[in-house]
């Protein structure tokens, strides 16, 4: 097995590596997607609309799904597979940027996947908005070599034309909605209605020819909707869709809890993680109670809630009530890289550094972002720094023992403190409400969306999870970019599970 980031820089990708394969799986043409754009962020404007003037996604999911129903979709929304009792299958999240940091995951992917009977991709299929024009190259091209069929739930970006693209795709070439009646007058719905960003005339008139590049009959999935559970092998895998502000409906959490009934150990799949950043999120569900409340009762099985939109890797051991349920940010499928140096010391339900994991490593994601700034402002003899430097300063701020232990001769200086106060470096929790400083959240708000990057390490990721009727066996796979974790993907994190 090779070198991951917990053992050597080089096993991170640092160092003078040798470009991956992954180039001659790419277009010819690539769109490079800004997030400091205005262009991108006005198309990408239904979420903060959604926020200030009420949220349509509840009663335009419940018209879809009613659309499916009436179409013959099973009305319990279950995908009944034929799998064994033991069976593996891949988690990938946040996939759909189109560029290299989608497709340097490829190549991994497919040597650890090979065996695998289907995938789930875990929120945001598509950037920047979900269209169906952007299948061919953000879909159905990088991933037409997988032979399994791809299930999937939208994140928040595939909402942003109302999830028409998504439906096309996985719900068996789903029609368009009828328009609903206009709003009354002047009333909040009708000013949103005035700015809501819809899709473009003849959008998706390429998806036919871009659905002959996953064609084979092994490779088709059709799914009930936008949320559903899957029954394979011995376990049932529930996919919840958060929507455009990460909440569940009152239909669909009336559905969450009846499904959640099944005797089977569950596993759920999520738009938006339960536990992110060293914080929890529950999940409201509208109308009352919690997808976490659902996920904690001991009567419903949970072993495991993997939620995307968050573009790292990180696992949250929970113990509750004896058992321990792991709670996995699983994000890394391909867009842009979300820090992790920002995340602060972790203590949190009872689990402490000691028990979290995360990838990238922070050392490595300081160093990472240094670099990117340092580029970006020309200031690259100040910024960037090595990651044995930002390994010895997130040791210090965090005042723990990193993943890579730092060169025996690290200097932490004043520089290093600096730039990394300046990048919004995590601290600890007394510390940090001691200091009160706004830079983390000012970071993690306003620079970090905008930092997509084209050369390696990408610091990538997705999960295999190996099933058997007594354990779920766990690991995340790292993408750098480069040749040597194409050839052999290593192992970043492991868990076994157990279902008994």
């Amino acid at each position: 097995m090779s070198d991951s980031s917990r053992d050597t820089a080089e096993g991170a990708g640092w160092g003078a590596a040798e470009l991956g394969e992954y180039k001659r799986l790419m277009p010819h043409k690539v769109e490079k997607i800004s997030w400091l754009n205005p262009k991108t962020l006005w198309a990408a404007r239904n979420g903060v609309l959604a926020s200030w003037f009420g949220d349509p996604t509840g009663r335009t999911r419940s018209r879809w799904v009613a659309q499916r129903a009436a179409a013959g979709a099973p009305a319990d929304k279950v995908i009944r597979r034929d799998d064994p009792d033991r069976f593996s299958f891949l988690v990938i999240g946040d996939t759909g940027e189109g560029d290299d940091s989608q497709y340097a995951v490829v190549p991994g992917l497919l040597k650890v996947g090979q065996d695998t009977r289907f995938t789930v991709v875990a929120s945001d299929v598509i950037y920047p908005v979900g269209s169906a024009d952007d299948y061919g190259t953000k879909f159905f091209q990088p991933y037409q070599d997988y032979r399994a069929p791809m299930y999937a739930i939208p994140g928040n970006h595939d909402w942003y034309e109302d999830l028409g693209g998504f439906m096309r795709v996985f719900c068996d070439h789903a029609p368009p909605l009828e328009p609903e009646a206009a709003p009354r007058p002047l009333s909040r719905a009708w000013l949103r209605s005035l700015l809501w960003h819809r899709p473009r005339k003849g959008d998706g008139r390429n998806l036919p020819d871009a659905r002959t590049l996953r064609s084979a009959a092994a490779q088709q999935a059709v799914q009930p909707g936008p949320y559903w559970a899957i029954d394979a092998g011995p376990v049932r895998i529930i996919g919840i869709d958060t929507g455009l502000l990460g909440t569940i409906d009152a239909e669909q959490g009336a559905w969450l809890r009846e499904v959640s009934k099944d005797p089977r150990p569950k596993i759920l799949i999520t738009g938006q993680p339960l536990y992110v950043d060293g914080e929890h999120h529950p999940g409201v569900i509208e109308g009352g109670g919690t997808v976490d409340e659902i996920v904690r009762d001991p009567a419903h099985r949970y072993v495991a809630a993997i939620g995307g939109d968050i573009h790292n890797y990180q696992r949250y051991p929970v113990q509750v009530d004896g058992r321990t349920i792991q709670y996995v940010v699983a994000g890394g499928g391909g867009a842009f890289m979300h820090a992790t140096h920002t995340i602060p010391r972790i203590d949190i339900a009872n689990v402490t550094e000691k028990e979290f994991r995360c990838y990238p490593l922070r050392g490595d994601s300081l160093a990472f972002y240094s670099r990117l700034y340092g580029r970006r402002l020309r200031m690259r003899r100040f910024f960037a720094l090595t990651e044995t430097q930002a390994t010895a300063v997130i040791a210090e701020r965090l005042e723990i023992q990193p993943g890579r232990a730092p060169a025996p001769d690290a200097r932490v200086t004043w520089r290093t403190r600096l730039v990394a106060g300046l990048l919004g470096t995590g601290r600890r929790p007394d510390r940090a409400q001691r200091f009160r400083l706004p830079v983390r959240k000012i970071y993690t708000q306003l620079f970090s969306p905008g930092s997509a990057t084209y050369s390696p390490p990408f610091f990538k990721c997705f999960l295999r999870l190996d099933v058997t009727p007594e354990t779920v066996r766990l690991r995340c796979y790292a993408a750098t970019g480069n040749r040597a974790q194409e050839i052999d993907p290593p192992v970043e994190d492991e868990v076994t599970i157990s279902l008994v």
